[in-house]
C-alpha cells in the first residue's frame, strides 16, 4: 500500500506545468475559409505546441492536403529514399564492421534489423556493435516520462550484459543537441570501420524524417543505411479497405488484419537473436564493451525516493517481459474477457511498457497466444485468447494511423539538409499536432489552470477519476479502463483542451507511446480516428459503480475514503459521508456532471456547426 502521503495529491510529484491565464477568444478563420484552432496562443501558452522544437501549429487546410493524399507522408519519403538508393548501398562492401543502432528495440530476441545487422556481420566474417544513442532534445520534444527513460536506461543495463554474452559490445553515449545524431552516427561508422548500419523503422514523423535524410547522407559516405519494419507485427501501408484507403474504424481494421495474418503466416515468425562474434572483438572493442551506460539526462532524472520506488515496480529487461507474458497467459489469460475492464482485477498482462521499449516485440506476444490457443486462428479458439490479442493489435492500428495520417504528429522543423533532400525551399514547416478530424480544431476549450491541476493531482471529488490520477502519479502507469474514464472527464466535463492531457499521460507514464496515447485521447475527446461520437460522455459515477462495484480500487488509492462504506465510496458527499470524508480532507465536486455534460454538448455542436457526430 502506497504511503498515504503520496496518496493524497500533496507529495512526492512532479506537477503540471500551469502558465498565466489568457482572455478566451472567439475561432479564427482561415483565408481560405476553413476553421483553424480557435486558440492557437493558448495552444502554445499552455504546451501543448513546444515552440522550443515545433514550429507554429498547422492550418486545417494544410491537414486535409495529407488527409486526402495530396502531401507525400513521412514514410512515403524514407520508402522512396531507400528504394532510390537500393541498388547504390547493394554495392556498398563489408568493411571491419557492422553496426546495429538500437531504438525503442531493447531485445535480442525477435529483432528484425538486429538479425540482419548479425547476418551482414556474419557473411562478411566481421564483428557486429550495437549503439544506442542517449537524446535528451529528443526526450523533451517527445515529452518521455522520467520514468519511462529510468526504464530504458535501466534497460540498456541489462541488454548490454546480454550481449556481452555474446561478445557483441552495446555502446550507448549521450548527444547533447537532437540535430548532431546523425552525424555522430555517422563518426563511430568511420571510427569503426563500418560500413553497414541497420535499424527498426520508428513511425514518428521526426524519425521519419531523419532516416530518409540519413539515408542519402550515409550513402554519400559510402555507408549502407537499411532501416526495416519490425515494430507492427503487419506494417503499415499492407491493409487497405476494398476502395484502396486506409482504415479509419478500428472493427475493419482488425478483420483485414487477421486475415492479411491468416494468409501470410509467416509474417508471425520470430527472428533469431543474433551469433557469437569472433573472439578478436572482446579485444579489440574492449573500450566499447567498458563504456558505462550513461546516467539520466538533467531534465529527465527521477529522485532518490523514486528511483527505488519504481525499480521495484518494474523489472527491466526481455527476459522480465517473456516471463511476464508465460505468466498471463499460464494464469490470467483464461478470465480475461471478463476481467480485463475491472482495476482491481489484475487481470491484465501488464505488457505495455515492455511494448513502448521494445523488449518484447509485438509479434512474440501474438505469437505465443497463437500458440497457447486450441486454434492457430487469431479470431478464435479461447475467447480470453482472442480477446487479448484484439487488444495488442490497437497498437498496431493506431500506428497505422500515425504514419499515414501524420499531422497527429507534433513535427520537428526540417533541417536544412533534409529540405534540400526533398526539394522544398524556404524554412517554414508546420508544427502538425491536429486532431484526426481538422473540423474538431474549432471546439472552443478551457484553460483552467485550477481545474486541470485539480484534475492532475486526483483531486475532483469523482473517486474513480483521483484514484486513476494518483496511480498515474505514483506507479508510472493506470488502467486503461481508468484511462478512458479521467481523460473523457478532462475533455468532457472540465472542457480542457485534450493535448494537456495527452501531453500530462506523456510525461508521467513509464509506457508512454505516442501513436497509442494520441489515439486513446482521440477517442475520449472524440476528436480522432474511430472515435467515440462527441454525445457519448462517460458518467464517472456510473463508471465507477459498473467497473469498481466495491470501491476496491479506490480505496486502495484514496486513503481519504478508507472506512467509507457501501456505495457511498463512489459518491460520498452525495450519499451521507460527506462530513467524514471532508474532515480527512477529501474535494468535494469541482463540476456537477449533468451541467459539464450539458456544456460539452453544446460547446461541440457550437464548434462543428451541427448537431451530428
Amino acid at each position: 500500500m502506497p504511503p498515504k502521503k503520496i496518496l493524497n495529491g500533496t507529495a512526492s510529484k512532479r506537477k503540471a506545468s500551469v502558465s498565466p491565464k489568457i482572455s478566451s477568444k472567439k475561432p479564427a478563420v482561415e483565408k481560405n475559409g476553413v476553421p483553424a484552432f480557435r486558440a492557437e496562443a493558448e495552444a502554445e501558452q499552455y504546451g501543448v505546441v513546444q515552440r522550443k522544437y515545433y514550429p507554429p501549429e498547422m492550418t486545417n487546410a494544410r491537414a486535409l492536403q495529407y488527409k486526402n493524399g495530396e502531401l507525400r507522408r513521412p514514410l512515403e519519403e524514407l520508402d522512396r529514399a531507400q528504394a532510390e538508393t537500393e541498388g547504390q548501398r547493394r554495392k556498398v562492401k563489408i568493411k571491419d564492421a557492422v553496426v546495429h543502432w538500437y531504438k525503442c528495440d531493447l531485445r535480442t530476441r525477435d529483432n528484425k534489423a538486429l538479425h540482419l545487422a548479425a547476418q551482414k556481420a556474419k557473411e562478411g566474417k566481421v564483428p557486429l556493435i550495437c549503439i544506442y544513442i542517449v537524446s535528451p532534445q529528443d526526450f523533451q520534444a517527445h515529452l518521455t516520462a522520467p520514468v519511462r527513460v529510468d526504464f530504458i536506461l535501466r534497460t540498456l543495463e541489462v541488454l548490454k550484459k546480454d550481449l556481452a554474452k555474446l561478445k557483441i559490445p552495446l555502446y550507448v553515449e549521450t548527444v547533447e543537441k537532437r540535430r548532431n545524431v546523425p552525424g555522430r552516427i555517422l563518426e563511430l561508422m568511420e571510427e569503426w570501420g563500418a560500413s553497414h548500419l541497420f535499424a527498426n523503422i520508428e513511425y514518428e514523423v521526426d524519425e521519419l524524417r531523419r532516416e530518409s535524410m540519413m539515408t542519402r547522407q550515409c550513402l554519400e559516405r559510402g555507408i549502407d543505411l537499411t532501416v526495416v519494419p519490425d515494430t507492427c507485427v503487419v506494417a503499415p501501408g499492407e491493409l487497405s479497405s476494398q476502395q484502396g484507403n486506409q482504415y479509419a474504424v478500428y472493427s475493419p481494421w482488425f478483420r483485414a488484419w487477421v486475415a492479411y495474418l491468416h494468409t501470410h503466416p509467416h509474417q508471425l515468425n520470430l527472428y533469431d537473436a543474433p551469433g557469437e562474434n569472433p573472439d578478436s572483438a572482446t579485444t579489440r572493442f574492449k573500450h566499447l564493451f567498458d563504456a558505462p551506460i550513461p546516467d539520466a539526462p538533467a531534465n529527465k532524472q527521477l529522485t532518490d525516493e523514486e528511483k527505488k520506488r519504481f525499480r521495484s515496480m518494474w523489472p527491466p529487461g526481455e527476459q522480465e517481459a517473456h516471463e511476464r507474458l508465460d505468466k498471463f497467459l499460464a494464469e490470467k489469460v483464461g478470465k480475461y474477457k471478463d476481467t480485463r475492464n475491472i482495476p482491481s482485477a489484475n487481470s491484465t498482462a501488464v505488457l505495455s511498457v515492455h511494448f513502448a521499449s521494445g523488449t518484447l516485440s509485438a509479434r512474440t506476444a501474438i505469437r505465443t497466444a497463437r500458440d497457447n490457443n486450441s486454434t492457430k486462428k487469431l479470431d478464435g479458439g479461447n475467447l480470453g485468447i482472442m480477446g487479448w490479442i484484439s487488444e495488442v493489435a490497437w497498437r498496431d492500428f493506431y500506428k497505422h494511423v500515425l504514419a499515414h495520417w501524420p499531422y497527429v504528429w507534433y513535427v520537428i522543423p526540417l533541417t536544412r539538409l533534409c529540405r534540400k533532400a526533398r526539394g522544398i525551399h524556404g524554412s517554414r514547416e508546420d508544427s502538425m499536432h491536429k486532431p484526426f478530424k481538422p473540423e474538431y480544431t474549432n471546439i472552443e476549450w478551457e484553460y483552467d489552470d485550477d481545474k486541470f491541476q485539480a484534475w492532475c493531482d486526483g483531486r475532483t471529488g469523482y473517486p474513480i477519476v483521483d484514484a486513476g490520477m494518483r496511480q498515474l502519479n505514483y506507479t508510472g502507469y493506470m488502467h486503461n479502463r481508468c484511462r478512458m474514464i479521467v481523460a473523457s472527464f478532462l475533455a468532457k466535463d472540465l472542457l480542457i483542451d485534450w493535448r494537456r492531457g495527452e501531453r500530462y499521460f506523456m510525461e508521467h507514464l513509464i509506457d508512454g507511446d505516442f501513436a497509442s496515447n494520441n489515439g486513446g485521447w482521440g477517442f475520449s475527446a472524440s476528436t480522432g480516428v474511430d472515435p467515440q461520437p462527441y454525445f457519448r460522455i462517460f458518467n464517472p459515477l456510473l463508471q465507477s459503480e459498473k467497473f469498481d462495484p466495491d470501491g476496491e480500487y479506490i480505496r486502495k488509492w484514496i486513503p481519504e475514503l478508507e472506512g467509507v462504506t457501501g456505495k457511498a465510496v463512489h459518491d460520498p458527499y452525495g450519499r451521507g459521508s460527506g462530513k467524514v470524508v471532508e474532515k480527512r480532507g477529501y474535494p468535494k465536486y469541482i463540476v456537477e456532471h449533468k451541467m459539464a455534460r450539458e456544456r460539452a454538448l453544446a460547446r461541440y455542436k457550437e464548434g462543428l456547426g451541427r448537431e451530428t457526430a
